[in-house]
């Protein structure tokens, strides 16, 4: 497997099965409220855990696929993923929850990082817009497909059957990369340890993840509380999900869309704060609209565009040599973010007693990206004159 777009197509596949267990919970929310007694803000926390880790594991787990090599780094969180997936499959606790979910989202760190790493080795300097924009568009896709199944099987096998199923999904991923991903040519498959970045290097690249994080933060309020939202106003579950899971889909063509445009037009920059103000507008209209079918198409249109660019921008700042290391330094900001927001976005829905208030949560971190991209494209700009 030499070719860069059959590796892209591999590694897309394994990453979705990290947003189809990583949604497992937002999609059969209410269900998970019923059986184990839990609030909303419970379900906030339950959601978190899968994210958490990657505070602690993110930097860490690049320099471990570097000593180890990403591969074997990779499968071993596919291992984490099962492991986890079957402890809240096969346990009836809340606390037994909880651990299998954090279990489960160690090994989803080890695969966000260093599999973005793997691509970012393999599309570095050429059309690296693009293939971020098709790899990270695995999570809408994931999100989405878990948001039609998992409510259905809810209902017919609870919760408990829901967690198995991630668990298969995790299992065909293993398989999968276990069988098919090799490295690019001449790299090893075990490299020594790297450079840290320093400097503005340094800045930019912690800038760059935190847009990242309350980016993909912000657009979680709607596959996190979407489907709470909707069952508030008399919708079913099944109905709940299919309606938010337009969302993702949508978002599917838009994310590639993005890339593209990004890469053809050398406007990356102008993409990201297009796509950010327009997903910031859909959002706030969606949480008060009546016809919110209508508004959560127009989302998905819209939301996807900064995505590929987004996760572009560390490659315009990090060398081979940072670029481990660099990554880790990307995700942990990313993870500190994406932790944090569901988890307050539950307390203000509580204490606003609507799920709305998650959404427009989501409005302000989108509008905080516009000061982070200017900072961003201000240390890069002081890079260049120091180069």
């Amino acid at each position: 497997m030499q070719n860069r777009w059959t590796v892209l197509a591999l590694l897309f596949t394994v990453r979705l099965a990290m947003a189809f267990q990583f949604q497992a919970v937002g999609a059969v929310s209410p269900t998970f409220m019923q059986t184990f007694g839990v609030a909303l803000a419970d379900i906030g926390l339950l959601i978190s855990l899968y994210l958490a880790p990657g505070i602690v594991f993110a930097v860490p787990g690049g320099e471990i696929g570097r000593r180890f090599g990403d591969k074997s780094v990779v499968l071993f969180g596919l291992a984490l993923m099962i492991a986890g997936g079957l402890v809240m499959a096969l346990t009836a606790g809340w606390y037994w929850q909880l651990l299998g979910r954090l279990v489960a989202g160690i090994g989803g760190v080890l695969l966000n990082v260093l599999m973005s790493k793997m691509i970012t080795d393999w599309f570095a300097g050429r059309e690296i817009a693009t293939a971020m924009g098709i790899f990270v568009n695995s999570w809408p896709a994931g999100i989405a497909l878990a948001l039609i199944v998992l409510p259905t099987l809810a209902s017919a096998g609870g919760v408990f059957a829901v967690s198995a199923v991630t668990v298969v999904f995790a299992a065909v991923g293993l398989a999968l990369l276990t069988l098919f991903y090799q490295p690019p040519p001449g790299q090893d498959a075990a490299t020594p340890y790297g450079e840290w970045p320093a400097g503005t290097v340094l800045k930019a690249v912690i800038t760059a993840g935190r847009i990242w994080g309350l980016y993909n933060t912000a657009l979680g309020m709607v596959f996190g509380y979407g489907t709470a939202l909707l069952t508030e106003r008399g919708w079913s579950l099944q109905a709940a999900g299919l309606a938010t899971s337009l969302v993702l889909w949508m978002a599917a063509l838009s994310v590639p869309l993005g890339g593209i445009i990004a890469d053809r037009t050398g406007r990356s920059t102008e993409v990201i704060f297009a796509g950010l103000g327009l997903s910031a507008l859909m959002l706030f209209i969606s949480g008060r609209a009546e016809a919110v079918v209508f508004w959560f198409i127009a989302l998905g249109l819209v939301a996807g565009l900064p995505a590929g660019p987004i996760m572009s921008l560390p490659s315009r700042v990090l060398t081979a040599g940072t670029r481990a290391t660099g990554m880790g330094l990307y995700f942990s900001m990313f993870y500190l973010m994406i932790v944090i927001g569901p988890i307050i976005a539950g307390r203000l829905a509580v204490f606003a007693g609507t799920s709305r208030a998650a959404f427009d949560f989501g409005v302000g971190m989108l509008l905080a990206c516009f000061l982070l991209l200017w900072l961003y494209e201000r240390f890069t700009a002081r890079r260049t004159a120091h180069a």
